[in-house]
């Protein structure tokens, strides 16, 4: 997966591509007007000219291309067996965190950021469905990141204390991270892989959502424009489940 992926960053593969509406999402999503025009914005989260055109490439084998998804069923994929349990972060405080501590919870993973058009909408309402649901097994973890219009520039200190402070987040906090990219952080590869089309689908803004079993795995996808609100009813499915 390493050097697909990183072949397709390369530049030569850029002929073909108009617009970021040209490119189904990698996995049939197309860029929509609610992605707060990303025509114009794709390149800051992931550059113009490493947009993959997928007229002259033959698709490996393994790989979801339909775009296809079915909320509750985990999907088919060609990268890996493992679960996010396999994974240790560093959280907003700089401390090594390992994901197997949320086994046997239900996890909903977000790439967050302080002065986007969603910050308010999307903090709030995490917040509000982690005050409702954290004691029956529910957990948040918001990963900043500062790839899409350089809107999570702080220092880890400074987002901590925006998101705790004016939203009152009591959810885990981790380490700014690349979600897109050379340097996208290892859970980050694994989420895109679990929950992708072609070469794992690029995050496309911010605050897109994973939502992940107790075991680990991913069930579904959400893009940035779905607010968490419109989540909660799968949240309770696999809380139940």
């Amino acid at each position: 997966m390493t050097s697909v992926f990183a072949a397709a960053t390369s530049p030569v593969f850029t002929a073909g591509v108009s617009s970021a509406a040209d490119v189904v999402g990698f996995g049939g999503i197309r860029s929509a007007p609610g992605f707060l025009g990303l025509s114009s914005k794709f390149a800051s989260g992931f550059g113009r000219s490493h947009v993959l055109s997928l007229q002259n490439l033959k698709i490996p084998v393994g790989f979801v291309t339909n775009g296809r998804r079915t909320p509750g069923v985990a999907f088919a994929t060609a990268a890996t067996e493992k679960s996010i349990h396999n994974f240790t972060v560093k959280d907003i405080d700089g401390n090594d965190v390992s994901l197997n501590k949320f086994k046997g919870k239900i996890l909903l993973i977000v790439n967050v950021a302080s002065k986007c058009g969603l910050t308010t909408s999307n903090y709030t309402e995490l917040s509000h469905l982690y005050e409702k649901y954290k004691n029956q097994g529910f957990e948040i973890l918001a990963f900043p990141c500062n790839q899409f219009g350089g809107q999570e520039p702080g220092s880890n200190p400074e987002i901590k204390r925006f998101a705790c402070t004016k939203f009152k987040a009591e959810f885990p906090i981790f380490d700014k991270v690349d979600v897109n990219g050379p340097n996208t952080a290892p859970v980050y590869q694994f989420l895109k892989a679990s929950a992708g089309g072609f070469l794992g689908d690029l995050i496309k803004w911010n605050f897109e959502k994973f939502l992940i079993d107790k075991n680990g795995k991913v069930i579904e996808r959400y893009p940035p424009t779905t607010s968490p609100f419109q989540i909660e009813k799968d949240i309770k499915k696999l809380l139940a489940a």
